[in-house]
């Protein structure tokens, strides 16, 4: 469900640019608005999953979410759609931080990078999925991939009746919680994967998520469904890599990991708009997804084991907020360079954020080598 909101929706973004009259820029305010909530209400979420228990938080956001998504397929009117995708964001402001935290509750040590990696992949099995389905289901209409997010509400009876989850138990006044927490945070390594988190998501939400149909449509003059089936093979390449995460992390640190992916971001973000067909196209996004799946669970990891289970949720809230700014930003931001210099170029831009994301993770690298060397 986490994945859903936008990769189910994102093949369709051509057929409703033309079905409602609407510019490119303005489609992608679909992820914007979306995203948006998760900005404000994610660290909010996280305290309350620490104070209140996950459960309590879980089972009502799946229910908005899914609710108000199946909503957005009965309307044909955009701006109404843009309210209910606000208020489907705030169903989905706290699952992508809420799944980490529970993992990291669960699981210690290796084996919490190893069921990062599986999560990772599943959620690679999801978005490699979603768009494929979502493309099919654009060909019978625009409208018609918003219904998938209906699957939330009989997720949200299993997570109420099913999920066994070591709930935090704090004694702490609010005040003292905070402080505590603000501690753990403000920890330079933390603030540091925060900042890579953000980067990250302005990269795939900024330019791929967004512009990658346009590109194929106007170069290639494909169907939505085989702009699906091409960001279905990027998430099928994130499953298979981070699935086999807990075998890599024998071989190499994930610093080191972090390192190759934000190299592998710019690579494939570089050739992208030099594709001279689709299949050539998809060494690119295969490469895109490689890197996907080595750099989201090794950043989840690190910082599930910065944080104590008691302050977890808030933890976990602030890179969900990074994440939720990356996502939030990353079309405007992309959609400013659109307007300038064309549609390629908000590819070399992603790319220069890549770059600029291989050097924060080499600096990490160095201070980790020089701290065990001392």
């Amino acid at each position: 469900m986490a994945v859903l909101g936008v990769s189910s929706i994102t093949p369709a973004f051509p057929q409703i640019g033309r079905s409602l009259n609407l510019p490119s820029q303005a489609v992608g305010n679909l992820i914007t608005i979306f995203t948006l909530p998760g900005v404000f209400l994610t660290p909010i979420l996280g305290v309350l999953a620490d104070r209140w228990g996950r459960t309590r938080i879980l089972v009502p956001s799946l229910m908005l979410f899914g609710l108000t998504g199946t909503a957005c397929a009965l309307t044909r009117d955009f701006d109404v759609l843009l309210i209910l995708r606000f208020m489907q964001g705030i169903g989905a402001a706290s699952l992508s931080v809420l799944y980490i935290t529970l993992i990291g509750d669960l699981y210690s040590g290796q084996e919490r990078t190893t069921a990062m990696g599986y999560n990772a992949s599943v959620i690679g099995v999801g978005t490699a999925g979603y768009p494929a389905i979502g493309g099919a289901l654009a060909t019978l209409g625009w409208y018609y991939p918003f219904a998938l997010s209906i699957l939330a509400v009989p997720l949200g009876f299993v997570a109420l009746f099913v999920l066994e989850n070591p709930e935090p138990r704090s004694e702490q006044d609010l005040c003292s919680y905070l402080g505590q927490a603000w501690e753990s945070i403000k920890h330079q390594q933390a603030i540091t994967l925060f900042v890579l988190t953000l980067l990250t998501f302005v990269t795939i939400y900024g330019a791929y998520l967004t512009y990658l149909p346009f590109l194929m449509e106007n170069d290639f003059r494909v169907s939505p469904f085989l702009i699906g089936v091409t960001m279905s093979a990027t998430s099928l390449a994130t499953a298979l890599t981070s699935s086999q995460l807990g075998r890599l992390v024998r071989l190499f640190s994930e610093e080191e990991l972090l390192q190759l992916s934000s190299a592998l971001f710019a690579l494939a973000l570089l050739t992208i708009p030099l594709s001279p067909s689709v299949w050539s196209l998809w060494i690119s996004v295969i490469l895109f997804g490689i890197a996907q799946g080595l750099s989201i669970p090794n950043l989840q990891t690190l910082l599930a084991g910065l944080a104590p289970i008691e302050h977890r949720g808030a933890f976990m809230a602030v890179n969900g907020t990074a994440l939720r700014l990356g996502q939030t930003l990353g079309p405007p931001l992309m959609g400013v360079v659109f307007s300038v210099w064309g549609m390629d170029s908000t590819f070399y831009a992603a790319a220069a954020v890549a770059a600029g994301m291989f050097l924060l993770t080499t600096m990490i690298l160095e201070k980790r080598r020089t701290t065990n060397g001392s």
